[in-house]
């Protein structure tokens, strides 16, 4: 498993829970990494076997949640040939091909009940037996799982071996979300924007605007880092003047005004007949500040009305610039020259 992310942060609960990973990652026992998705929990088990023994050994990962329950097993452990329809030849399972090494098991409250029972042998005995094999295999494998999910209370709800979860938390490291992190975050997005300015061969790095650093602070980012990181190098792609700080971002990347009808009537609420608008015109002559109807001043009122044009858009796109142009069928660079020539930048 090769990574070109690495552990970036310097808030104190990021850097206990990677103090802790790495006191652990010398001692031959399992290790448990808790977070929610995007918090770096494979950077963690990585972390882990390099730090450890074994850093010289196969660091084998298996995602628990990307297979159907009927292979996990087989993924495992392995089978013989013959022991289920299309099992032409045998196969050694993920536990030989860690022999020596680390097995990481994602997303680990997923298991079912029956690669539970057999993982719990596992790792008592050290042992594991094929599909259709009469014979165990011995393997000598550090496990380290990982999970977003809370393991106890799968343990109450009867839907995870309380033995297995025993023996897997000698050590349970808890990574904290990105909004318990702010201080990171003009780290991280620093950290990835420079990467991608150098991927895009850019000159130098400009900088985020002061709005852009707000609105980064600001949200709530509920996938954590990896949602970080696609959100700052989309905003650096797609920014079309290296020399100017960005001021530009866009965490959804499937927010259009053209978005498909259905789509929006999917994620509108069901207690209610859902009447589906199209996009609301620019906003009308009523609306501005200056009174068409005295007009005393032809430029001075063609100017507010643009202005107010220009802002009714970039509201409506939630200030993205390249939607606002497409709305107003402008160039994206048209559209920058009128919001300067009106004051509009941020």
């Amino acid at each position: 498993m090769e990574r070109t992310t690495q552990l970036v942060g310097q808030s104190s609960s990021f850097l206990d829970a990677v103090e802790r990973a790495s006191r652990a990652a010398p001692l031959d026992r399992p290790v448990l990494v808790i977070g929610e998705r995007g918090t770096g929990k494979e950077l963690i088990a990585e972390r882990l076997h390099h730090l450890s023994g074994r850093w010289d050994g196969p660091l084998v990962v298996m995602n628990c949640a990307a297979l159907p329950e009927s292979l996990i097993e087989a993924e495992l452990f392995g089978h013989e040939a013959g022991s289920f329809t299309g099992a032409t030849k045998s196969r050694m399972g993920r536990f030989e091909e860690a022999d020596g090494g680390t097995l990481f098991l994602d997303e680990l409250g997923t298991l079912s009940s029956p690669a539970q029972d057999r993982l719990l042998r596992a790792v008592e005995y050290g042992e594991v037996t094929r599909i259709g094999a009469s014979k165990p295999i011995r393997v000598d494998v550090r496990i380290v799982a990982a999970t977003n999910a809370h393991l106890p209370q799968l343990v109450a709800e009867n839907r995870f071996r309380a033995d297995l979860l025993d023996r897997l938390s000698f050590e349970v490291v808890t990574l904290p979300p990105l909004r318990h992190r702010v201080g990171d975050i003009p780290i991280l997005a620093e950290h990835y924007a420079r990467r991608m300015a150098l991927e895009l061969d850019w000159p130098g790095w400009p900088g985020f605007s002061n709005a852009a650093t707000t609105r980064l602070l600001a949200y709530d980012w509920p996938g954590n880092v990896r949602e970080l990181r696609n959100v700052v190098e989309r905003a650096v792609y797609r920014w079309d003047e290296p020399s100017e700080p960005i001021d530009a971002i866009q965490f959804d990347p499937f927010e259009s005004p053209w978005r498909p009808l259905a789509a929006q009537a999917e994620s509108a609420p069901v207690t209610a007949p859902v009447m589906i608008e199209a996009p609301a015109a620019p906003a009308p002559v009523s609306v501005l500040a200056y009174d068409p109807s005295d007009c005393a001043d032809f430029r001075l009122a063609v100017a507010e009305y643009e202005k107010a044009v220009l802002s009714a858009a970039l509201e409506k796109c939630r200030w993205n610039q390249r939607a606002a142009a497409a709305a107003l069928k402008l160039s994206y660079d048209q559209l920058r020259h009128a919001m300067k020539r009106h004051e509009l930048m941020a």
